[in-house]
Parts: C-alpha cells; sequence; structure tokens
C-alpha cells in the first residue's frame, strides 16, 4: 500500500519496557466525557467564558515564529482542534484544548498525563506515572498503585501519591465533571507514602465495591494534577466552583512530553519539553522525535484534506470522502492504519434514537420497521465512503466490530433478531399484521387515527450523519411512513438531546448520538449507555438513553456486569441484554465508525502505526495522543 515504503519499522520498546499490564477486569471511563466524542468540527465549550487565546510563550533555543515552523522538526494534524483554545485547565471540561485535554477512554496524554494508558488493541492498562500493574486487594474494595520515582512535573519537583489524592479530592470538593462522574462509585484516594496510591471504592450495603469497573477505569482516565498548583488556583479563585473551572489556567504545571507554545484562531502549537521525565529507562527512555506538534484549525473537513493532500498534514484526524483514492488514483504517499476497507478500526456505534413519547414510536412495529427498512449499505457506501464494516459482514448487536467484543455473546442466539437493512417486505408486513395500514388512500399509514409523520434530525454540518438520515428519511417513504429531515446547528442540537428531563420537542422524532467507543469497561459501559434507565429524567445526560427507554429487566443485568468474573456467565447477560435491545429496537446503529480516522501523510515523516507493524505491545490508531498511542510519538522518523 502506498506510503509504506520508506524506512523500516521501528519497535518501540526495547526489553526493559516490556511493561506488566494489569490482568484485572476492564474499567470504564467517567460519564462527564462523552461530549468529548462528539465529531470535532461542531464541538463547542458549553461552558466555556469567552477569553483571548493564549498567546506564543517565547521559550530559549526556540523558533520565534510560530508560523515558521522547522518542517523537519514539526508533525501537523488536522481534525482535532476546531475553534481557538479556550484555556488549558484540566480540570475543566470547556477548554475546547483538542491537543491537550481530553480526559476519555483514551486519554489525551501530550501534556498531562494519567496513571496508566489504556490500549484499545488489547484491552490492557499500561503504566504511565505508574510503577507497574495496580492490585485489588482480596475483597476488590481497594486498588493500590505506585508512581514512578522518577516521574516529574514540569517544574522539577517529584510527581507524588499526594498529587493523586488531592487531584481526586479537588474534584469532589468543587464537583466538577470528573468528581460527578466518578463520585458514587469512589470513596476516597489516599497517599499511604510519597509513592504509594490506595484507591477505595464506595461499598454497596453488602459490603461489596459499588462498580469496580469504574473505579479502575479511573486510572487510565483521568489526569494526576500538581497539588501546588491546584491550592494556587484555588486560592485565585476564592474557593468558588464556577471560577476555578473557569480558569484558563495558563501558568499550569504539567508532566507530559509537551507543552503550549502558541495558540490563536489559526493554529496550536505545543513544543516538546527537553526534560520531560518519561526520558528516563523506567519509561520510554527518549524524547518523543518531533519537537512540535502543531494544529492549523481548518475552516471544513475539504479544507483539512487539501491540506493532507499537500503534505501540509502528516496525522489526519477527520473524515476524509474516499479516502483510498488519495493512494489509488492520485498516487500519494498517504495510507491508513488497515489498508483496505473499513480502513480503520470500527469502535463506535453512531446511532439512531427513537423519541419513544412521538406517536407512534412507541409501538413496536413502527420502530422496527423503520429499522428493518433502512438502506444501510448505501449509509455505508455513501455516508462512510465504505470507511465501515457492513452489517452482513458483523451483523448488529450492542457491541463494536472488534474481534474482543464480537466475542462476548453468543451469536447464534440473536441470529433470528438480526437485520442487515432493506427489508422492505418485511417491515411492510410487520406494520400490517399490527393493523398500521393507510386508510385513506393518501398513501402514509395511520396509527390512532393520526398519519405517521416523523423528523429524523442531525446537527447541520455533519455531513456523514446528514447523509444517514437522509437514508432513514427514504426508508420511511418506502414503507408509508412520512419522514422528513432537519439539521439544527450543533450549539442548539446538544441543548435539546441531553435534557432527559423534559420531552424532546417537536422535530426530534428520529435523532442521531454517538456511542462510546473502545474503552476500559467495554462492552458494559456502552450497553449501559444505550439500555439504562438511570439517565431517564437527568437534567444533564451526555451519556446515552437519550431516547428514554426503560426496562428493569435490562437495568438488573446491567447492574449485575461490573462485579460478575465468570466469563460464562457475563456471555449470558450480554446475549439476553442483545436479544432485549433487537427485539424493543429503543435505537438502531447506522454504521460503525472507528474510535478516531487515523490517516498519515509520509512526505516527511514515516513509521507511523499500522496493522501488523510489529510494535509490541502494538500502537493503535489513535493519532499518536491518546492512550497508548502516544507510544507512535517515538517511532516516528523523518523519511529518508
Amino acid at each position: 500500500m502506498k506510503g509504506r515504503f520508506t524506512g523500516l519499522i521501528v519497535v518501540l520498546l526495547i526489553a526493559s519496557m516490556a511493561l506488566a499490564a494489569c490482568g484485572s477486569a476492564p474499567a470504564e471511563a467517567p460519564a462527564e466525557e462523552v461530549a468529548a466524542e462528539a465529531p470535532a468540527e461542531e464541538a463547542a465549550a458549553e461552558e466555556a467564558v469567552a477569553t483571548e487565546a493564549p498567546a506564543e510563550e517565547a521559550a530559549a533555543d526556540e523558533v520565534a515564529d510560530a508560523n515558521a515552523l522547522p518542517r523537519n522538526e514539526t508533525l501537523y494534524f488536522n481534525g482535532q482542534q476546531w475553534g481557538p483554545v479556550v484555556g488549558w485547565n484540566p480540570y475543566s471540561g470547556s477548554n475546547n484544548n483538542g491537543m491537550a485535554i481530553s480526559q476519555s477512554d483514551n486519554a489525551r496524554v501530550t501534556m498531562f498525563e494519567t496513571p496508566y494508558l489504556y490500549n484499545m488493541l488489547d484491552g490492557q492498562q499500561y503504566p504511565l506515572l505508574a510503577d507497574g500493574a495496580w492490585s485489588w486487594n482480596e475483597e476488590m474494595t481497594e486498588i493500590t498503585f505506585k508512581l514512578k520515582a522518577a516521574a516529574k512535573w514540569s517544574d522539577g519537583t517529584p510527581v507524588t501519591a499526594e498529587d493523586v489524592a488531592y487531584t481526586w479530592a479537588t474534584h469532589v470538593k468543587y464537583e466538577t465533571p470528573t468528581g460527578a462522574g466518578n463520585k458514587d462509585y469512589i470513596d476516597t484516594i489516599e497517599a499511604v507514602d510519597a509513592q504509594t496510591v490506595v484507591v477505595k471504592a464506595k461499598l454497596d450495603e453488602n459490603g461489596k465495591a459499588v462498580n469496580p469497573l469504574i473505579v479502575a477505569a479511573y486510572l487510565s482516565t483521568n489526569y494526576v494534577i500538581q497539588k501546588a498548583w491546584t491550592e494556587a488556583l484555588e486560592a485565585r479563585s476564592g474557593g468558588d466552583a464556577t471560577q476555578l473551572l473557569a480558569d484558563t489556567a495558563e501558568d499550569v504545571v504539567y508532566s507530559g512530553p509537551y507543552t503550549r507554545f502558541f495558540a490563536d484562531d489559526t493554529k496550536v502549537v505545543l513544543v516538546r519539553d527537553d526534560n520531560y521525565w518519561g526520558q528516563d529507562s523506567s519509561m520510554w527512555g527518549k524524547l518523543p522525535t518531533a519537537r512540535y506538534l502543531a494544529h492549523t484549525i481548518f475552516k471544513d473537513n475539504a479544507a483539512g484534506t487539501t491540506a493532507l493532500q499537500a503534505g501540509e498534514v502528516d496525522v489526519s484526524q477527520q473524515f476524509n470522502s474516499n479516502v483510498q483514492d488519495l493512494w489509488l488514483k492520485q498516487d500519494l504517499p498517504i495510507s491508513t492504519y488497515l489498508p483496505d476497507a473499513p480502513y480503520g478500526i470500527g469502535a463506535s456505534l453512531p446511532t439512531a434514537f427513537f423519541n419513544l413519547k412521538s406517536p407512534g414510536l412507541d409501538q413496536l412495529a413502527v420502530r422496527k420497521a423503520i429499522a428493518i427498512a433502512v438502506d444501510y449499505p448505501t449509509i455505508i457506501a455513501n455516508a462512510m465512503t465504505n470507511q465501515s464494516a457492513t452489517f452482513d459482514q458483523v451483523p448488529r448487536s450492542l457491541m463494536n466490530p472488534t474481534a474482543g467484543e464480537q466475542a462476548m455473546y453468543d451469536q447464534a442466539a440473536v441470529t433470528d433478531l438480526q437485520w442487515a437493512g432493506n427489508d422492505l417486505e418485511g417491515a411492510k408486513k410487520l406494520l400490517d399484521d399490527a393493523g398500521i395500514v393507510d386508510s385513506d388512500g393518501d398513501g402514509w399509514r395511520e396509527y390512532d387515527g393520526k398519519k405517521l409523520s416523523y423528523v429524523a434530525t442531525c446537527p447541520n454540518g455533519w455531513s456523514d450523519w446528514q447523509a444517514a438520515i437522509e437514508v432513514v428519511a427514504a426508508a420511511g417513504k418506502e414503507i408509508g411512513i412520512d419522514i422528513t429531515t432537519n439539521y439544527p446547528e450543533w450549539s442548539v442540537y446538544q441543548t435539546v438531546v441531553t435534557k432527559s428531563d423534559a420531552p424532546l420537542p417537536e422535530g426530534y422524532d428520529i435523532f442521531m448520538m454517538w456511542s462510546d467507543g473502545a474503552g476500559p469497561t467495554q462492552p458494559w459501559g456502552r450497553v449501559r449507555k444505550m439500555l439504562s434507565s438511570e439517565f431517564v429524567g437527568m437534567a444533564s445526560n451526555w451519556n446515552g438513553n437519550w431516547g428514554q427507554y426503560s426496562n428493569p429487566q435490562a437495568d438488573e443485568l446491567i447492574a449485575a456486569i461490573p462485579s460478575e468474573t465468570d466469563p460464562a456467565k457475563l456471555k449470558e447477560i450480554y446475549t439476553e441484554l442483545v436479544k432485549i435491545y433487537l427485539t424493543d429496537v429503543p435505537s438502531f446503529t447506522l454504521m460503525y465508525r472507528p474510535q478516531s480516522f487515523h490517516t498519515v501523510n509520509e512526505s516527511v515523516w514515516t513509521n507511523f502505526p499500522y496493522d501488523g507493524d510489529g510494535t509490541v505491545p502494538p500502537v493503535p490508531p489513535l493519532n499518536l495522543t491518546d492512550g497508548w498511542s502516544i507510544a507512535g510519538l517515538y517511532n516516528v522518523t523523518l523519511v529518508q
């Protein structure tokens, strides 16, 4: 494949870096960061306080002009930063800082660091700030881990257990998104000594951890923040939570390999910290190759694709339509993680949710008829330009199309419930058998005396989602259900669909939202957010179940998973949940989507991760910034 002919593949780690991954059950990311999975070009900081973008920081031995960075020292990105940076505050969820801050299942660790790094390819958590694997006590109520002696803050002081404990205490005290998302599962985080941390789980009435998955996930999801800097932040915020979260934190102390160099409304640049502790032999053993990580702020995907074609972008995290044409037709040194369709690792499930309160959509026959009539091959071919597995290749369930998740339910047990789409006759029969027919001859079916008429909605500008919604509308017309489309701006859309304590307004009968991708609690986290009634009635719901489905049996099964350790029993539970989902059809997935798009141009840099490249552990296609993907920054080399 074009773009993989230059250079030898560098094996990432020397023998001393064969880090032991924890052997425990996978864990979950806190709920607050799901919003970060929204397509980045429309992401908006809902709580942001308007501020000037941080200005360029002069640093010794650095270039003076951020617009004249040396090309052989700069790795250029697109698709992660849309609009100017708001701030650099790791406590806030409103920084709009795509290159430096994202606390999610695969946390962004360019500037701030987590104790562990999640690897979506093998499901393991590898030590970063931590020294070795973490462990549960015998009762599975406490997790203990140690910090590396070499780990240092950017001011040269050690990263300590007290920093870890104070970070958690601050999240709880000021009710940050991380605190709110985890306080029901984590009781305390304590420093036993300078390098030993104990995370104590919240316990249920039987003395067992309420949710051990979420407790373990905290370790690879959330940053460790310096206590001394946090105290300074508290002092200038006067102990006010709103002010603390709104602080732009331009003086923030960090532990990662890069820091802010320049940011305005045209680009963001991070510069390598050559004193980074991670060059110690206990971690990477060297500095990352590129001195600068730069991200031009493009107006849209088309502009980003043009820059990728021109070699002005090295790593592209955006949807590039018909990406294969870049090497097959244009003969460019461009490639994707997989050489053939779907070109990336499918991890998330963009899904159409039904508003179960809309007249007629409380009827299973109507919901299922729409779902089985949709032409999914057209969505995948056109909206995704084949950058998705088909539902013939990976039959629908609640799982992503990776081998690990597909093995977690009994596929044979649900075959008769699955559908690949385009079943117009089956959809018509369902409706006819339910007595939902066109009684007045106008071409549209009625239920309870009213024409079945719905609006299908997704955010404006999200071209692949809009194309998918148009196919849904077309399917409705084929079976006698009038479905029109509506595309509000994301700023409006997100305020509507995330308010689960109020009925959805007119125009939101069928609407698209994302699902969890790959992460340390999956597939439990995704199943929970697709089906759990715990999200019904929430004033701010960024998690899931936006159609407000409620099923006590599903709730009971979901609640049983985190404490279940028997693989056979887990498989039974997941299979039953898939049966419920495919039977009740509260929503339906339209496509499989990569966790991140990962397309690289090897005009300047080479040795990017790709499937089968031989790195150990394997480096996932998450743009060299997220979770274990950061390991790729130590592999890239200049094209000779």
